[in-house]
């Protein structure tokens, strides 16, 4: 460290600039448990708030709500034991969130083909998100076994 006469201090300290806020992407691997998706969506809301998408605004909770239901079903239908989920939030003129678990064989139905509400035992998750987001799909993972869900959410 380095003296600073203007820091009372001492020292000299260099100021805390998160790496995400020049790019806006947030990439991180959870733990494939009820535990992993509730922290997903507590940091997709962290991110958003930092960005400029401040708490309490519908485009806030929109974004944390979808990223909370991708996660989720991460977890429900995507579990592969000793497997985690991944998760990235891209922030430009919409947010995109992406979820990618190591399960290719349970694949979501294609947008516009989700069972009616009132019929079906699952995917109340998946009509939220087509209900919220812009756009939504699914496609296999890069790089690896399993699935990558996504959907894009409008900002303004």
């Amino acid at each position: 460290m380095t003296s600073n006469n203007f820091n009372p201090t001492g020292t000299t300290q260099l100021p805390c600039i998160s790496p995400y806020l020049e790019n806006r992407i947030f990439a991180l691997r959870f733990t494939s448990t009820a535990r992993g998706a509730r922290l997903a969506r507590r940091l997709v809301g962290v991110r958003l708030d930092e960005w400029g998408v401040p708490y309490g605004t519908e485009a806030h909770e929109t974004v944390a709500l979808v990223a909370a239901e991708l996660a989720a079903n991460a977890v429900r239908h995507g579990h592969v034991p000793g497997r985690d989920f991944h998760l990235l939030l891209r922030v430009a003129d919409v947010a995109r969130i992406e979820v990618s678990d190591t399960r290719a064989e349970r694949v979501p139905p294609r947008p516009g083909r989700l069972p009616e509400p009132e019929l079906a035992e699952g995917g109340r998750g998946l009509l939220l998100v087509e209900a919220l987001a812009e756009r939504w799909g699914w496609c296999p993972r890069l790089g690896g076994p399993g699935k990558t869900v996504w959907a894009e959410c409008a900002l303004a």
